[in-house]
């Protein structure tokens, strides 16, 4: 009979899950975050509290097991939050931990398949993600951006943004999750936030943000199109390397 564990939704929680499996010896096991969980007509279910150092065992047996680069598929394959991802993941798991050689690319495995095809999904957003970011200085003087990304990537982006803008204020929010990751000139940290119905993401109304800011989305606008050249527009090729649905957020765009 197959058991649910129900979780946080966390990495560090669903790892508990599967040190949980392992513990207590389940043959059939089903993993959920706990917003998606409904109880089962049949079946056991439980409910996992988090636990760090169950999670932090699960993740030291992995890195035996495998590469640095086939490690991280795991953790990007958790972030792309698709339905059933958990399983897969705790599928792919079992197979490494159950094989005497590193089996963490072996392709022909259905499960080591689908996280690497998880794998590429979640980094191509990524780097689109660093590609594509636009702040705007408000007048609180702090440079803010919201993105709406496919998968959560707000994890994997934190390095570039803090290396790259060191020596200014800025948060990025991801209004499709509704949590962002702040920097303060010393660290970043995760916050949520309460934003006023009259906001609108895709416009730079001088309600929030500082005048000089509708000032250089001018100059930024005149030289987008000053550069542009008609007779070598390629739109298809354009829309290519960027897509509609981040067009809404690009001050070049409006």
């Amino acid at each position: 009979m197959e058991t649910t564990l129900v979780y946080d939704g966390t990495f560090d929680g669903f790892l508990t899950c599967v040190f949980m499996a392992y513990e207590m010896k389940l043959k059939a096991v089903s993993i959920v975050k706990e917003k998606h969980f409904q109880e089962p007509m049949f079946g056991n279910w439980d409910l996992v509290n988090t636990e760090p150092d169950k999670a932090n065992r699960v993740w030291a047996g992995l890195k035996k097991k495998m590469s640095a680069n086939e490690l991280q598929r795991f953790y990007y394959a958790f972030l792309s939050e698709k339905p059933t991802v958990e399983n897969t993941i705790y599928q792919a798991i079992l197979y490494v931990f159950q094989s005497k050689n590193n089996v963490a690319s072996d392709f022909g495995n259905v499960h080591i398949l689908q996280l690497s095809k998880l794998t590429k999904n979640v980094s191509r957003e990524k780097h689109r993600m660093e590609a594509f970011v636009r702040f705007k200085l408000t007048k609180d003087g702090i440079y803010f951006a919201n993105i709406e990304p496919d998968f959560n990537v707000l994890p994997l982006i934190k390095r570039h943004f803090e290396k790259r803008y060191a020596d200014q204020k800025w948060l990025i929010y991801d209004l499709s999750r509704k949590y962002g990751i702040y920097y303060n000139l010393e660290s970043v940290e995760l916050i949520s936030l309460e934003l006023d119905r009259n906001f609108d993401p895709s416009k730079t109304s001088t309600e929030f943000f500082a005048p000089i800011e509708l000032e250089f989305q001018q100059l930024w606008q005149d030289y987008f199109k000053s550069t542009n050249i008609k007779s070598r527009k390629n739109m298809k090729l354009h829309i290519q390397h960027v897509p509609k649905r981040y067009w809404k957020y690009l001050s070049e765009k409006q």
